[in-house]
């Protein structure tokens, strides 16, 4: 009995390894690839735990590269398969083959409520989709998952969320808007994520990294040297 049949919900997130060189590289500089790819697994592993929190009856992890000690426990582990990352977005709902809710590695401030609002909006909606502030998304949820909901959606471009949401539309979905959140992807993401949310793994990762990046941004006149107090 598939996943759907059993009416069974799943939290899938679509994620990449975190590899130097292959992630969070629009950090790169003022970051090294080494520390970005830090930084990427402790956004990852928030993410990660966040997920597990939630009410999704299944957890499943489309992951681009292999797991390592970083992946907790109770997450299926499918490969990602396609080029585009359309085709991987299709791909994944299929393995997930059931409703529930998707999320990526671009913003482990979310919480495990905000995965559950998103399926509680599937018992009144078709779908539900959160945007990010880039002009991205940061999650969908779908009643009835279907690849033409991804297939040929232009993906990571500044209207990416306009035209994810315009497609679930054209196919006659009803879509509930879930809160907007901030994704990680330049250095500015990465400064305002961890100052609002100094809890998270992400910005234990980063503060040490960023403190040259926060110094050099500070006006002159308001760095005080160590012996102007005298």
């Amino acid at each position: 009995m598939s996943g759907r049949e059993a009416g069974a919900t799943v939290a899938l997130v679509v994620a990449k390894a975190p590899v130097p060189g292959r992630v969070k590289t629009r950090l790169c500089p003022p970051l090294s690839p080494v520390e970005a790819a830090a930084v990427a697994e402790a956004a990852l592993v928030d993410t990660l735990e966040a997920v597990l929190r939630c009410g999704a009856d299944r957890f499943l992890l489309a992951l681009d590269g292999d797991p390592g000690p970083w992946l907790p426990p109770g997450f299926e582990v499918v490969a990602q398969r396609g080029d585009g990352l359309d085709d991987r977005l299709a791909a994944a709902w299929d393995d997930a083959d059931g409703p529930g809710v998707q999320v990526g590695m671009d913003t482990p401030q979310l919480q495990a409520a905000d995965l559950d609002l998103a399926l509680a909006l599937l018992d009144d909606h078709d779908a539900a989709l959160g945007l990010a502030d880039d002009g991205g998304w940061w999650a969908v949820a779908l009643r009835r998952p279907d690849p033409v909901c991804f297939l040929g959606v232009p993906m990571s471009t500044s209207r990416t969320g306009t035209a994810q949401r315009r497609r679930l539309l054209d196919l006659g979905l009803s879509v509930a808007d879930l809160p907007t959140l901030r994704d990680i992807d330049g250095i500015d993401d990465l400064l305002a994520v961890t100052a609002e949310h100094p809890e998270l793994r992400v910005s234990a990762a980063a503060s040490p990294l960023l403190a040259p990046v926060s110094e050099a941004n500070e006006p002159a006149g308001s760095r005080v040297g160590a012996g102007a107090a005298g």
